[in-house]
């Protein structure tokens, strides 16, 4: 296990920090480090992890506050036990989606004397959360103060450079759509919400939007950059000149024409004050955009919204992306299959751990056509470790791989023609009896939601109880959601849709050609975790009746990698969810056993055909 960072020096400078008039303006009582960028990115360039610098917890999700004399870290239930684990005495941990813990407002409210300053970056909390926020804390007399100057910037004394990747042109072998036609998309979406200017601030926005991708932050293919468009048809992209090379200045004037700028990044908020001074109409953001860019617009011609037609244009993926997105998983899933039957033949040794095997899945990946790079950090996790639910193995953390427990193992890939994330739970021995009833409660509710039929444009939470039932049954459940979306070559969870117990504000209801991943799963503290996870295409449905003709949906699996047989209870099975799993199985002999024959990948073959067999009562 490894030592939580101490952070009492730490504290106590930031206390220091938040007194100090050359920082801020009056002294501050409570200091909010979220964890974003400027962007509201979830995973974040090493340079922006300012809330794992302050608290030691390192997962993707979570706010820190610290007040004169208290330090409290807010996440949710995937990280309640890694944040335990990683933080010093210093600090509480508030258990976010708990009903007995308070919000930020309102422990905020609670804890601090009327009257209090509450600091925070303007630059790193989205618009949605500071005017709500402003507004709870001056109900009781608090005041909720934009901090230009970042105090745990001035902390790190060591911190990384911004990086400043590579950018490249997608071609439209894998994109399907010119970056013209795209911006001609969105102008008719402004001019029918009648708003001269766009701001586009979100990385995989801009990326999907403009045909090129980057790597400023790892896993994710993205770089750091702002677009502008006005309605009269031309664009401004903001950038780092190093990085807006002549390549990709002919990609966007071959596919968009001579109709946009480039403007160093530094430069966005000067030129939307600029914009301001001769301003008649609307400036259109997405609420998620920082409020120290939606605060220079003067309210009256600010338009805000939660979502944006670039995200609803992404979400919905075109034929080209569609066809991609299979074509990337069945070479996923010819790499999987290479890796768990290597694991398998070879995990009797003892010399395989969390870490190397993580390594020997991207070598065999790396092994694929297009292959980019991994999507997200591989979770691969022994017994215990499973029950962290997003762990990263480290050299401090990583054990062996063994016949004796549960290996769970959440990863995915980066393709030009698309993105990843697959998770498989599997037993190299002989499990329990209760693991085998809580993995086949899991399995069920997996199969379940699969094979749902559901009306055009429902909200995925809508769906959310479907893939639980089973657990729920008998007092079980799991703290995540059970799908997010995925994008294509870029970010593995992508909004704004997606299936969870909590509503999700921005979904716009469920169309054909999304694609979300359906992950339920089940873990216990200190014991083991399981969770199956595949990636689901949204494809029409045609059953017997249309109500209303509103159009009916389900999903079709585009993962193709078997499911554990020797942790599965048949008996638990009913008839159906046998010939469901038998015929899901059968499609991966056919999809992906033939690219393995191909590939004289016979042992992986092999393993395929064992892991696929048939099961009856």
């Amino acid at each position: 296990m490894s030592v939580p960072k101490s952070t009492t020096n730490l504290l106590q400078q930031l206390r220091l920090s938040m007194q100090n008039s050359l920082y801020v303006n009056k002294p501050v009582q409570a200091y909010i480090i979220p964890s974003v960028d400027a962007h509201n990115s979830e995973y974040l360039a090493e340079c922006d992890k300012l809330r794992g610098f302050i608290s030691g917890f390192n997962g993707s999700a979570g706010t820190a506050i610290v007040t004169n004399n208290a330090a409290c870290l807010w996440t949710d239930g995937r990280y309640y036990l890694q944040a335990t684990e990683q933080m010093d005495s210093n600090w509480t941990l508030m258990k976010e989606g708990d009903p007995n813990t308070l919000k930020q407002g309102q422990w905020l409210v609670k804890n601090l004397p009327t009257g209090s300053h509450i600091g925070v970056d303007p630059k790193l909390i989205t618009t949605e959360t500071f005017v709500p926020l402003q507004k709870e804390l001056e109900l009781v007399g608090h005041k909720l103060i934009p901090v230009k100057q970042n105090l745990i910037e001035l902390l790190w004394s060591n911190r990384p450079k911004r990086p400043l990747n590579p950018v490249k042109p997608l071609p439209l072998e894998f994109s399907g759509k010119a970056v013209g036609d795209k911006i001609t998309e969105v102008i008719k979406a402004m001019k029918d919400s009648r708003v001269d200017f766009f701001v586009i601030t979100a990385l995989d926005e801009i990326a999907w939007l403009l045909n090129l991708r980057g790597s400023d932050i790892d896993f994710n293919p993205v770089f750091f950059a702002y677009v502008i468009i006005s309605s009269s048809g031309s664009f401004t992209l903001f950038i780092d000149p190093r990085q807006a090379t002549d390549e990709v200045k002919e990609h966007l004037k071959s596919e968009a024409g001579d109709v946009f700028k480039i403007e160093p990044y530094s430069r966005i908020e000067e030129v939307l004050n600029e914009i301001c001074l001769g301003l008649d109409g609307f400036v259109w953001f997405s609420e998620s955009s920082s409020y120290a860019l939606t605060s220079i617009i003067p309210k009256k011609h600010l338009h805000l919204t939660d979502t944006t037609p670039v995200q609803l244009m992404k979400a919905i993926k075109n034929e080209v992306e569609v066809k991609g997105m299979r074509n990337a998983h069945i070479k996923d899933a010819a790499a999987l299959c290479c890796y768990f039957s290597w694991l398998e033949a070879n995990v009797e040794n003892g010399d395989i751990t969390e870490v190397s095997g993580a390594n020997k899945l991207h070598e065999f990946r790396s092994q694929q056509k297009d292959f980019m790079g991994d999507s997200f950090e591989t979770i691969s996790s022994v017994g215990p470790h499973g029950a962290i639910i997003h762990y990263q193995p480290d050299e401090t953390t990583d054990v062996p791989i063994t016949r004796n427990s549960l290996y769970l193992c959440d990863s995915g890939a980066q393709y030009r023609d698309g993105t990843t994330d697959v998770t498989r739970t599997f037993h190299f021995g002989t499990p329990t009896e209760y693991e085998k009833e809580c993995y086949t409660r899991v399995l069920k509710g997996q199969l379940q939601l699969a094979s749902r039929i559901f009306p055009t444009k429902i909200k995925g939470n809508h769906l959310d109880s479907f893939a639980r039932e089973y657990l729920w049954d008998v007092g079980l459940d799991y703290a995540h959601g059970t799908g997010h979306g995925i994008g294509h070559y870029l970010n593995v969870h992508e909004g704004p849709m997606g299936i969870s117990w909590r509503p999700i504000n921005t979904d716009p209801g469920l169309q054909a050609n999304m694609f979300l991943s359906n992950e339920p799963g089940y873990y216990e503290d200190g014991k083991f975790g399981i969770r199956i996870e595949d990636i689901v295409q949204i494809v029409p449905a045609n059953p017997p009746h249309n109500f209303n003709n509103r159009g009916f949906l389900g999903f079709e699996t585009i993962t193709l990698l078997p499911k554990s047989l020797n942790l599965i209870d048949v008996n638990m099975l009913t008839n159906d969810e046998i010939k469901q799993l038998n015929q899901y199985h059968q499609q991966c002999r056919d999809i992906v056993g033939s690219i393995l024959e191909t590939s004289g990948q016979l042992d992986a073959k092999k393993w395929l055909w064992k892991e696929t067999e048939p099961i009856s009562r």
